[in-house]
């Protein structure tokens, strides 16, 4: 797993998300609500487990990926339902969508040194 990709990639729904909504698109929320159909849950799920689950910032990684499709997921419905200005507000600076933003990228950054520590 790349690690700075999977960053970059869970950071990239914002724009997708306000893109959707500009263009008026719906957009799956049911998968994007789980934390296990993205490229990085099915391997957190899978090899990552398998690489790292003895490690305390996997946990972590796990948790903050949880929150985060749980965020993005509600972000999903509003738009689903024609709710821009509300899905905008969660997109915004402060909102738990953006700490659950965060949240994911500290806890990949957290495993990537921790794993590199423990090869």
């Amino acid at each position: 797993m790349n690690f700075d990709d999977a960053i970059q990639k869970h950071a990239e729904w914002r724009m997708k998300f306000r893109t959707a909504m500009s263009m008026k698109q719906k957009v799956d929320a049911s998968a994007i609500g789980k934390d296990n159909c993205c490229e990085l849950g099915k391997w957190l799920y899978a090899e990552g487990k398998t690489l790292h689950g003895r490690l305390a910032s996997y946990n972590q990684c796990i948790e903050a990926h949880k929150g985060f499709h749980v965020e993005a997921g509600r972000v999903a419905v509003l738009i689903n339902d024609g709710k821009c200005s509300e899905a905008e507000k969660h997109l915004a600076a402060g909102s738990a969508y953006s700490r659950a933003s965060t949240s994911i990228a500290g806890a990949l950054m957290k495993l990537k040194s921790e794993s590199a520590k423990a090869a």
